[in-house]
């Protein structure tokens, strides 16, 4: 097969891929490299947006490549539970160094982040022999069943679904009142007694990049704690340094029972996790969690030399860095724009809420005027939030200063465009 070009592509796509599936961007990507991404036609791109938090660590790490091919000229599968390997029990050693809980911890591996929040919730629920699970307004936790019904937007993902999962409930996140709306659940939706877990994003990806505020997740897991429920940090967008934390729950101290990981963890290669107290996840029976290619031996490999990366080459100060230059421009823009309304997020995890009118209301349509003006000029960036009007900023930690200065002049430009 020659080499196609971005139209031919499209119209195979258009032949063959299901019209249920969308994409972004038109331009379909030969090959990508840190923070830049080259399409088939030869254009280039900066990224903000990285496989939407997954390239942390940049687009093809050497270390990783290496990792990778080393790791596939041994072995490729033999399934976990049929077969183990070294790369799995390794890596499962160093996740529980390092979420966080000074206690003994272990570890089980699935294939997405969807996939490693089921497993969670099935673990809370077989720990604690209850079957409800609390989640919050905006939250966004996967799209399959369950983990569909624990996401907060309707459309697209929830959308004609239905029915949905049993024993999932919803209240306010990070609102003035603080976890004292946890009280007004337990009187008015379900007996605090049936919870088995609350899940909750420490910074909301997909709802629009919301933290809380200070305190917040403090006073939330010790009302948990006091009735007997497991707190779940869903760490997929949020962790593997994007806030400058490994993990974003660590800004509050706060010591999850078990902690869900995916996204940047093998840069790129599928591969999740669930890590928790060794007490909850030993408590389900053997061959009780598990999947064909869960803990694959090459994402694996990828996930060890991603934590080497991060060691090494101190991605954690990079994240804090770019963090810093991102909110500085960000603050001068609010200034400037009156389009633009909260800054959100914390550490190199920002996003731009876009409000017009003197009710502040969300600007959608505006928000998609920047990505596709940023797009045209060769910068790549996503939207977010329940009002699909937050732009966000997801850029590898290993962009350029030169690479970022043009990505944030692009930016500006539209802004000043769509702002005319």
């Amino acid at each position: 097969m020659g080499h196609l070009s971005n139209e031919e592509l499209l119209k195979l796509r258009s032949d063959f891929i299901s019209g249920g599936v969308g994409s972004v961007t038109t331009q379909f990507v030969e090959s990508a490299r840190g923070a830049i991404l080259c399409d088939v036609d030869g254009n280039e791109y900066i990224d903000f947006a990285g496989g939407i938090a997954v390239m942390n660590i940049g687009h093809s790490h050497p270390r990783v490549v290496a990792a990778i091919k080393a790791q596939a000229e041994k072995l490729t599968h033999t399934c976990f539970m049929v077969n183990p390997y070294e790369t799995a029990v390794r890596l499962a050693k160093k996740l529980c160094q390092i979420t966080p809980g000074d206690f003994p911890k272990k570890a089980a591996f699935l294939n997405s982040g969807a996939e490693a929040v089921e497993n969670a919730v099935k673990i809370a629920r077989y720990y604690t022999g209850r079957p409800a699970i609390l989640v919050f307004d905006n939250a966004y936790h996967g799209r399959t069943l369950l983990t569909m019904t624990m996401t907060s937007k309707v459309k697209p993902y929830k959308w004609k679904f239905g029915p949905f999962a049993p024993e999932v409930y919803r209240m306010p996140f990070g609102d003035a009142v603080g976890p004292d709306k946890l009280k007004d659940v337990f009187i008015k939706q379900v007996d605090p007694e049936s919870l088995a877990a609350v899940v909750a994003e420490p910074v909301q990806g997909e709802g629009g990049f919301i933290a809380p505020p200070p305190g917040y997740f403090q006073e939330l897991v010790k009302i948990c704690h006091d009735n007997g429920i497991l707190f779940v940090a869903d760490e997929i967008q949020s962790g593997m340094g994007r806030t400058g934390k490994m993990f974003a729950i660590e800004h509050w101290g706060v010591e999850p029972d078990l902690v869900v990981v995916a996204k940047s963890l093998a840069a790129g290669m599928p591969l999740a996790a669930v890590v928790g107290k060794a007490a909850i996840m030993d408590s389900v029976h053997a061959w009780g969690l598990g999947g064909t290619y869960g803990g694959n031996p090459v994402a694996c490999a990828a996930a060890l030399a991603v934590l080497d990366v991060f060691e090494e080459e101190d991605m954690l100060a990079r994240a804090v860095a770019l963090g810093e230059k991102l909110k500085t421009r960000f603050e001068k823009w609010q200034r400037d724009f009156s389009l633009i309304g909260e800054i959100r997020g914390l550490g190199a995890m920002l996003g731009l809420e876009f409000v017009k009118g003197p009710d502040k209301e969300p600007a959608a349509d505006e928000a998609k005027q920047l990505a596709a003006y940023c797009l045209d000029k060769g910068l790549l960036i996503l939207v977010c939030g329940s009002y699909g009007n937050v732009v966000r900023v997801l850029a590898p930690f290993v962009i350029t200063d030169e690479q970022l200065e043009k990505g944030l002049a692009v930016l500006e430009a539209g802004l000043k465009e769509i702002s005319n």
